[in-house]
């Protein structure tokens, strides 16, 4: 599994942007379909949301990857 660490510059990132930029994919959309497919959660929860506000402290995981906001 794949564990990556990512600083925020502002208060929160959408999620889609998230995936982007930390290269779980290579585009929003395929972000946006991997949301839509139920394969992302946030703190242990599936998340559906798009946009949802990812702040400082939640973890994003899926298949294979992990994400630490800070």
């Amino acid at each position: 599994m794949e564990s990556l660490e990512f600083e925020l510059r502002d208060d929160y990132i959408p999620l889609c942007d998230l995936l982007k930029y930390c290269g779980i994919t290579e585009t929003g959309g395929m972000a946006k379909q991997l949301i839509d497919e139920g394969m992302v959660q946030v703190d242990g929860e599936v998340e559906l949301r798009k946009r949802a506000k990812i702040r400082a402290g939640q973890v994003v995981s899926g298949d294979g990857f992990e994400i630490h906001v800070a």
